[in-house]
């Protein structure tokens, strides 16, 4: 693309009442481009004006100094073939002037941090090159789904009404999963009192006669390679015995001592499944929703379940209640008690709160005379219209609840007692009762990572971040139905508990997500979380050193390794967030429209005056998801910032090569911070673990000052979530008198 730049000032919005408009142009002047001014450049002159300047100059390269890239994404979309960059000059800068827009003069500080956004913003220009979507030779648009349950027959009952050809693959010989054996479903209309026959045999007739429809019963996946648009998938018989489904995972460390023969090859020996089908079959995305089995209660001796006949597992409960009458008197037991009150048992959630409600009106409703169901409990939860039939069964006769401890159940004639303390009645309960039922959490089936098999050097697996307790999700509160495998999508029992209603919402959500990935694939473009990002990350191999950085950090498997070692891209499975080329210490990782070069120069740009020490300058790498968001809505309520500190925008902190730490030290800036997302027990990173890597190499890069001389300090690292919009003037002023309290950098000048 031969580019033909146009750099364009907008003074609406307050920007020309508090900076000086020519010496911003002059800004961009001197880094080599003339700019124009329009009193709104969003406006229908405005853009007219952009236009044609795009008609009569054939400018293909916009840069837009004005309001955040975050708004105003149409009006400065010129269409195919054209470049903008957008100078934020309204929400970090005019915005959080403070007295400045008052005074009527122009702030000296204010009016350099302007310049140096102008100067960034036509140095970005001049480094993006116009990216080329990167699209398959064949793509398959064919659908898998895992599972035949309640989720598994809804996502292909979606999938197929959408157009889509679906194979359904289930190990048991029928359709239907556990809700075959339930005996009611929870109440999914007003007043939301009543229980319901379970929809699933209707369900399970309708996915059967679907011609778009394959179904394969008594089959596993035995494996899942390849990448979204050409998922090549092998199938085994259910329950077969294979010495070998994937490879277990080996790290760089680990191959040079097996190499060394300080360790042995964990993979030694093993052989190949036996395929059903030797050359595998073409999909193009994968829908999981294999389900959940029960928890494991027999941890818990004091309950007697194991050596009491009449203690039984709510599941147990359900198939008996399905098959006959249930007993008069029973005892639904939440949580353990025991030594720590407040402990739930294993996967307890809102479902099993829920489950002992309506196995309660089993109870009463199969014993009109004399049935009692007591609920014991430390957490009832009843989310949402689920808090409609509580409040029924609160008024129910014979259904009795109380919050107590449960401290011990022992065997009574053909029954039990259940012995509890600390009620709300504020006595201790004996109780006799036929039954107990112990209120065993659902365990999703992922936590086995063999159940998908995926042929990924991080593991046949999605628990390689151990964040979810073995759900298979990338990001349990911002993308749903999203895993850490690109193109593969969880619901139902797989990515959280959930009852009917719930599955069947989450299923649909899955589906869309499996058709928008494989439309995606078939365009060239990122699916999630940069929807329609045409980059992807391009190698200079020649300079590869086969240190394996990029392919041990990468968050979802995009990268593999080929037969001799060198990193493998999967660019259909890439999420574009840049950890590979944060990661490469040869920098020969980039995008088109953002790379190494590109971010470093950006940091040049930025003036460094070395006579003032009242000037220190300090570079912010801020990552788009949520801090840069929460900087502009800290804007928006005209919340004053340090003028002293510069906003460079990155993917995710995963994408800050050192380099650029370094670039800016050396450069006399006076000290570097990283604003991105919360991660460990709050973890809310988009791109699963780029801020927690990000963090780690920040304490590397700190004792490399340290050894240089420059107090490690300089450098630091801060989280903040997408609501901490007001918090942020305080963090960063924090640590700008950190950075003055140390004075100026030492080799500032050199």
């Amino acid at each position: 693309m031969d580019k033909v730049y146009g750099a364009y000032l907008c003074t609406g919005c307050g920007i020309g009442e508090v900076l000086d408009v020519e010496g911003l142009k002059a800004a961009a002047s001197e880094t080599g481009m003339e700019m124009q001014e329009h009193a709104y450049l969003c406006g229908d002159d405005g853009r007219a004006f952009l236009e044609n300047d795009a008609k009569e100059k054939g400018v293909n390269t916009f840069v837009v100094c004005a309001c955040s890239p975050r708004v105003m994404q149409k009006e400065f979309d010129f269409g195919e073939g054209t470049i903008t960059v957008r100078g934020n000059l309204r929400e970090q800068v005019a915005w959080t002037a403070g007295d400045a827009a008052e005074g009527g003069e122009v702030d000296e500080f204010l009016q350099e941090l302007g310049a140096d956004y102008v100067r960034m913003a036509v140095t970005r220009a001049q480094k993006t090159a116009l990216p080329v979507p990167y699209k398959l030779e064949s793509i398959s648009k064919k659908i898998l789904v895992m599972g035949g349950g309640l989720a598994g027959l809804t996502a292909a009952k979606e999938a197929a009404a959408a157009g889509y050809e679906v194979t359904l693959v289930e190990k048991d010989a029928v359709l239907g999963g556990k809700a075959l054996g339930w005996r009611k479903m929870f109440p999914t209309a007003y007043p939301y009192a009543t229980l319901e026959e379970p929809s699933i045999e209707q369900l399970v007739a309708e996915v059967s006669g679907n011609a778009k429809i394959t179904i394969k019963t008594g089959t596993e996946v035995a494996r899942v390679a390849g990448a979204p648009g050409q998922f090549n998938v092998t199938f085994k018989k259910a329950g077969e015995k294979t010495e070998w489904d994937a490879p277990a995972r080996v790290t760089v460390e680990q191959q040079d001592q097996i190499a060394s023969g300080e360790m042995e090859d964990p993979n030694k020996g093993m052989k190949k499944y036996t395929a059903l089908n030797p050359d595998g079959e073409l999909f193009g995305a994968v829908v999981i929703a294999t389900g959940w089995t029960p928890a494991k209660v027999d941890e818990f001796e004091h309950l007697g379940y194991g050596s009491i006949k009449a203690v039984v597992t709510n599941a147990e409960f359900e198939k008996l209640a399905k098959n006959g009458k249930v007993p008069a008197r029973v005892a639904f037991v939440q949580s353990p008690g025991g030594k720590d009150k407040d402990q739930d048992f294993p996967y307890c959630n809102s479902v099993t709160s829920m489950v002992a409600l309506k196995q309660a009106n089993y109870v009463v409703e199969d014993n009109p005379e004399d049935g009692q169901a007591y609920i014991l409990y430390q957490h009832m939860r009843t989310p949402g219209n689920a808090e409609l039939y509580y409040k029924a069964m609160q008024s129910k006769d014979g259904v009795y609840m109380t919050k107590g401890s449960v401290t011990k159940v022992e065997e009574s004639g053909t029954g039990a007692a259940v012995s509890v303390e600390d009620t709300l009645l504020g006595e201790d309960l004996r109780l006799e009762v036929d039954m107990v039922v112990l209120a065993a959490g659902m365990v999703p089936t992922t936590l086995d990572k063999a159940v998908a098999n995926l042929a990924y050097r991080q593991g046949p697996g999605f628990s390689d971040l151990d964040l979810f307790d073995g759900y298979a999700d990338s990001n349990f509160v911002c993308f749903p139905y999203e895993t850490r495998r690109t193109g593969v999508y969880a619901c139902g029992g797989v990515r959280k508990a959930e009852t009917m209603e719930e599955t069947i919402d989450d299923a649909t959500g899955a589906a869309l997500k499996a058709i928008q990935c494989i439309e995606s694939a078939n365009r060239g473009v990122a699916v999630h979380p940069r929807s329609g990002d045409m980059t992807f990350p391009e190698f200079f191999f020649q300079r590869c050193t086969q240190c394996k950085r990029c392919t041990e950090e990468c968050p979802f498997g995009a990268l593999d390794d080929d037969e001799k070692g060198t990193p493998l891209p999967n660019p259909t499975r890439c999420r574009r967030c840049g950890t590979c080329m944060g990661a490469c210490p040869e920098r020969i990782i980039n995008f088109a429209d953002y790379n190494i070069d590109m971010i470093g120069s950006m940091v040049k740009a930025i003036e460094v005056p070395d006579d003032d020490e009242d000037k220190l300058r300090i570079a912010v790498f801020v990552c788009e998801n949520d801090a840069y968001p929460a900087l502009d809505m800290s804007g928006m309520h005209r919340n004053k910032l340090n003028r002293l500190v510069r906003f460079i925008p990155v993917r995710c902190l995963g994408s800050v090569n050192m380099v650029w730490i370094k670039d800016a030290m050396s450069a006399g800036m006076d000290g570097a911070l990283l604003l991105g997302c919360k991660y460990g027990d709050d973890y809310q990173c988009h791109f699963a673990k780029g801020s927690e890597i990000a963090t780690r190499r920040m304490e590397n890069i700190g004792e490399t000052l340290g050894s240089l001389g420059l107090e490690p300090e300089r450098c630091g690292v801060r989280e903040i979530a997408i609501s901490d919009y007001d918090k942020i003037p305080a963090i960063i002023d924090e640590f700008v008198e950190e950075i003055i309290a140390m004075g100026p950098n030492p080799f500032k000048g050199f």
